[in-house]
């Protein structure tokens, strides 16, 4: 059996932007990176638009990241990277 390679849509959580502002600074025409209100940075995508995607402690490390994770799903490396460990699935009837 082969295993499917991750997209895109398995990195979203259930957060979207819906007021981008204006005066948004678009890194590589793909994301922006705004401070959230308990003082960490979120990464924004512009498409799918407002989608949230990379949290972190620094504004240059969301950059970073975002850039990083977005480059393995467009190679198709990002399975290379990545580990389950567990599985959080509750089987059964309950």
């Amino acid at each position: 059996m082969s295993e499917r390679k991750p997209r895109l849509e398995d990195s979203f959580g259930g957060s979207v932007e819906t007021n981008i502002p204006e005066d948004a600074i678009w890194i590589d025409e793909c994301f922006y990176v705004k401070k959230t209100r308990f003082g960490l940075y979120t990464s924004i995508l512009k498409e799918p638009l407002g989608q949230h995607f990379i949290t972190g402690a620094t504004r240059e490390g969301v950059i970073t990241m975002t850039r990083w994770h977005l480059m393995c799903l467009q190679e198709g490396t990002l399975g290379d990277y990545t580990t389950v460990i567990g599985s959080s699935v509750v089987s059964g009837k309950l």
